[in-house]
């Protein structure tokens, strides 16, 4: 069972990482902006006091480690789906992985995103408010294959 969590701990990380460096790219060479995680610091210590939806993460008080909160719960959420991935497919699947199973992961936890951290933030469901809500969810799709990705490689990495 320990070596079931251990490397599930390394692939929820290592699909965290992959997602970063996505991001880095994205910032890069495509001018898109880079993940502010202080609002979600900010949301999960509001969750932490009871409150899951706002109007708006903006209008709501501040923490001064918001920004560290918002790395930890991402690298942290990232390591608890990596743990569900080992637990569900199992020894066989460590043993040799293959990509369906981080995939199908990887896509089911965007619902995570667009159902509960969005309308939480106040950005709507599956980013409904925000200006452009079908490139926020592209986006998204995309950037959890690239955490998939990243588990499927951590993966066979740790086989």
């Amino acid at each position: 069972m320990f070596d079931i969590f251990w490397r599930g701990v390394a692939i929820g990380i290592g699909g965290t990482v992959f997602m970063d460096v996505w991001a880095i790219i994205l910032a890069r060479f495509f001018g898109q902006s880079p993940p502010n995680w202080a609002p979600v610091g900010r949301w999960f210590w509001h969750l932490g006091r009871g409150k899951v939806f706002h109007d708006t993460i903006a209008n709501a008080e501040s923490h001064p480690n918001e920004l560290a909160i918002g790395w930890t719960s991402h690298y942290a959420v990232g390591i608890l789906y990596g743990l569900i991935l080992a637990v569900v497919w199992g020894p066989a699947w460590l043993a040799s992985p293959t990509f369906l199973p981080a995939f199908i992961v990887g896509i089911v936890t965007v619902g995570a995103g667009w159902f509960l951290l969005q309308p939480g933030l106040g950005i709507g469901w599956a980013a409904s408010k925000t200006p452009n809500p079908n490139k926020v969810r592209a986006l998204n799709l995309v950037a959890h294959t690239v955490f998939a990705l990243g588990m499927f490689a951590t993966a066979l990495a740790t086989r």
